[in-house]
């Protein structure tokens, strides 16, 4: 049984006890449930709208389910579903796993921004976000080859 549908019955008790409606108690009774029908036809209302925001919220999940497909294709759950070696062979090409990373944080912006080592080893680029040029210490990158031979060991051969 419904909201509404309750106070359609409690409604039908009241008007069964055929009360005098000129007293004050009848009229309060009276008050009492309109306000408790008002009030059930508003959460009729609520639950009606929140039906239809609910199947919106459904069609916007599946439309962006839709874009995340075009724009980052596969499966994102993890179960390598969409693993394919010959889709990502180019892609090795392109990474060089022996090349170091570095974060960044701008002290003016305060964004963090990744640099590889070759652009830390410049000394000095400008932030890609406000264009404050950041200087690095390079000590460290004219040490790392002090062997002169290009193995990164430290050592002299």
């Amino acid at each position: 049984m419904t909201i509404t549908e309750k106070v359609a019955y409690i409604r039908g008790l009241a008007e069964g006890l055929e009360l005098d409606p000129s007293q004050k108690e009848v009229k309060v009774l009276n008050a009492i449930i309109d306000l408790l029908d008002e009030m059930a036809n508003t959460v009729s209302d609520v639950e009606s709208d929140l039906q239809e925001v609910s199947a919106q919220l459904d069609e916007v999940d599946e439309d962006l389910g839709s874009l995340e497909e075009e724009v980052y294709g596969g499966c994102d759950c993890g179960c390598g579903c969409e693993d394919d070696e010959d889709e990502d062979e180019g892609d090795e090409e392109d990474f060089d796993s022996d090349e170091c990373y570095y974060e960044i944080t701008c002290p003016n912006c305060n964004e963090t921004i990744c640099l590889s080592e070759d652009v830390i080893c410049d000394g000095q680029m400008d932030c890609p976000n406000c264009g404050v040029p950041l200087e690095f210490d390079i000590d460290d990158c004219e040490e790392e080859d002090s062997c002169g031979c290009g193995c990164d060991c430290g050592h002299d051969h």
